[in-house]
C-alpha cells in the first residue's frame, strides 16, 4: 500500500486530500524500531508525535512497585505522543515495540503548524482523543469489578481490537503478545493467563497455534465477557 494510503487510514489525517498528505509526509520522517525497543519513555521532555506505519506498539506505566502496567496496545494507523505536543510537558508513558516497526515521526513545531494550516486536524484530534478517553474508562470500569479470569479475556478483546484482522469471515490475531504482556495489561500473573488460554480452548471459544489466536465465533466470545 502506497504511503499516502496509509496516512488517509490515520484518524486525524483521513479527512483530507491527496496534496494536503503530501504536504503532510513532507514534513515527516521514517524510522524503524526492533522488537523490544523503547521508542520513549515517561517523564522524558517530548517533542515528537509517531504514527505506525508497520508493526505494534505497547503502551505502558510503571508501577509504585516497579511492575509494568500496558495501558494499550497499537497497530497500523494508530498515533502516540500527541499529549506532549499539545501541553508542552513531559511524556505519560512509555512506548516499546511489539515487534519490528516503522513509524512516520512529525516533530512538534511542524504538528501544531499543521494544526493551524488545517484546522479539521484539530476537530478529528478532539474526536479521536474522546473516544479514547470513553475506552479508557470502559476498559478501567471493566477490569476494577471483574476477576482475573474475566480480566484476562477483557483484555484480549482490547487486543483484537488493535492487531486483530478478518479473513475468511472470521477474527484472528497472527501475533498474539506474549503471555506476560497479557498479563500486564490485565493486572494479572503469567500462570493465570496461560490457565485461562487453556479453559477458552476447552470451551471452544478460542484456536491457538503458537502466537495466533482466532476466535471460533467472535461474538459469542464478546457476550462473553461483556
Amino acid at each position: 500500500m502506497l504511503i499516502n494510503q496509509l496516512i488517509l487510514k490515520v484518524p486525524i489525517f483521513s479527512g483530507l486530500d491527496e496534496t494536503q498528505v503530501s504536504f503532510i509526509l513532507s514534513k515527516m520522517n521514517k524510522k524503524e524500531y526492533l522488537k523490544g525497543d523503547i521508542i520513549l519513555m515517561e517523564d522524558e521532555v517530548g517533542d515528537t508525535f509517531f504514527i505506525i506505519m508497520e508493526g505494534s506498539v505497547k503502551v505502558t506505566k510503571d508501577s509504585e512497585d516497579g511492575r509494568e502496567v500496558i495501558l494499550a496496545v497499537l497497530s497500523n494507523g494508530n498515533f502516540f505522543g500527541e499529549i506532549s505536543l499539545l501541553d508542552g510537558k513531559t511524556r505519560s508513558a512509555n512506548a516499546i515495540s511489539l515487534e519490528k516497526t516503522k513509524l512516520m515521526i512529525l516533530k512538534r513545531h511542524d504538528f501544531l503548524n499543521l494544526i493551524k494550516e488545517f484546522p479539521q486536524i484539530s476537530i478529528s484530534l478532539l474526536s479521536e482523543l474522546a473516544n479514547r478517553i470513553r475506552k479508557t474508562d470502559a476498559q478501567v470500569e471493566n477490569l476494577a469489578f471483574s476477576d482475573a479470569e474475566k480480566r484476562v479475556g477483557i483484555s484480549i478483546l482490547s487486543i483484537s481490537e488493535q492487531l486483530g484482522v478478518i479473513k475468511n469471515g472470521s477474527v484472528h490475531i497472527p501475533k498474539l503478545p506474549f503471555q506476560q504482556d497479557i498479563a500486564n495489561m490485565a493486572g494479572t500473573t503469567r500462570e493465570t493467563v496461560s490457565r485461562m488460554l487453556k479453559i477458552l480452548e476447552k470451551k471452544k471459544l478460542i484456536i491457538r497455534n503458537s502466537h495466533k489466536l482466532s476466535f471460533v465465533d467472535y461474538t459469542k466470545f464478546k457476550n462473553y465477557f461483556l
